[in-house]
């Protein structure tokens, strides 16, 4: 199976300006063919007699080629395959808005998720990666050398370079210390499980919150693409990194214990988009990470020979007894306890709703 390699860039002042470049030509191309296919879908919407067919990703490059590079020579100043692969994400964008899979693509603006790809003369070394245009590019960790990459991906958060590209696994079958486990995801604590472990998580951006909006009060005045304006920005974008990095690393280490140690595990299919609709609970959910959770741990079972199970999100897990099977008609979200009028069981409301996800998967 394929899998994602991401390390950071040791890279100087020079090469920090030649990775810049590149991340500007790709968000200027991405920017002109986003502008040119909503002028195409406008006048086929106003003038469905005189239709214009949508172009594909070949079609941009080469109108790019003939109405851009004249105007702007310093696309020449960095690899073709970084307005190349722009375009060729762009029309992928589009493709997943046709048939209702994403929203329609933005506009990028320069300074959020800055990032190019590049193809062709590619090697890899121990300790460094050589980039058309560019050159050699350190590292700071061991990379694979025993796999040459079709592509690689650099890309920037705050003031720091990343590159990744794809590796092939051989998937790790080991021998499991429990069968069946139920998971029940919540605000409280992150992680319920069936057996009564309890998982509370990091809620990183509870914890940075007061410093990011000092952060972000203090620059409200200062006079934008100044120096200072500058300086305040990138303490912004490295906290902001800080506090996704503390929930990339909780979430990591919860998926890989659950994928190692359980050999079938259910979880609850949660419509996250419907729940951050509830602006009381919006931030609390949004700092949980529910739906990278679900995406860890769907590669990390393939990855260890796990079944992961997905049981329906109609489901009365937190409704349901799990001990006699009699479902409540109502449960406020202020009900930790769950009370059963039936058999008299009293049981924490997210343990019961974990028993009755393994109960379902079993």
């Amino acid at each position: 199976m394929l899998l994602g390699f991401k390390t950071e860039l040791k890279v100087n002042n020079k090469q920090q300006t030649q990775l810049a470049k590149h991340c500007g030509v790709a968000r200027h191309a991405w920017n002109w063919g986003l502008a040119l296919t909503k002028n195409i879908l406008d006048h086929n919407k106003t003038n469905p007699e005189d239709r214009i067919k949508f172009p594909s990703a070949i079609d941009l490059h080469k109108w790019l080629v003939a109405m851009v590079k004249p105007e702007c020579p310093w696309y020449y100043e960095v690899s073709k395959c970084a307005p190349q692969y722009a375009l060729r994400q762009l029309s992928e964008a589009w493709k997943q808005a046709f048939q209702k899979i994403k929203q329609p693509p933005r506009f990028k603006k320069k300074g959020r998720g800055d990032s190019f790809t590049v193809d062709g003369s590619l090697t890899v070394d121990h300790f460094r990666v050589k980039v058309p245009v560019i050159g050699w590019l350190k590292t700071y960790e061991r990379l694979p050398v025993d796999q040459k990459p079709k592509s690689l991906t650099i890309s920037r958060t705050a003031d720091r370079w990343f590159v990744s590209w794809k590796i092939e696994v051989e998937p790790i079958n080991q021998a499991k210390s429990m069968s069946v486990v139920g998971v029940d995801l919540g605000i409280k604590a992150l992680v319920t499980l069936s057996t009564g472990e309890v998982m509370t998580g990091a809620k990183s951006y509870r914890k940075y919150e007061k410093k990011l909006s000092r952060l972000q009060w203090l620059n409200r005045n200062k006079v934008k693409s100044s120096n200072n304006w500058k300086k305040t920005q990138i303490q912004i974008a490295r906290l902001h990194r800080k506090v996704a990095n503390i929930r990339k690393d909780t979430l990591h280490k919860l998926t890989s214990y659950l994928a190692k140690n359980h050999g079938r595990i259910g979880i609850e299919d949660l419509n996250v988009s419907g729940m951050l609709a509830n602006h009381k609970l919006a931030k609390a959910i949004a700092d949980r990470g529910f739906y990278e959770f679900r995406r860890q741990l769907e590669y990390k079972c393939k990855l260890y020979g796990s079944e992961l199970v997905v049981v329906d999100r109609w489901f009365a897990s937190s409704k349901t007894c799990s001990n006699c099977g009699t479902k409540k008609e109502t449960l406020s979200l202020s009900e930790r306890v769950f009370y059963c009028d039936h058999c008299g069981l009293e049981i924490d409301r997210d343990l019961n709703a974990s028993i009755n996800l393994e109960k379902a998967v079993s």
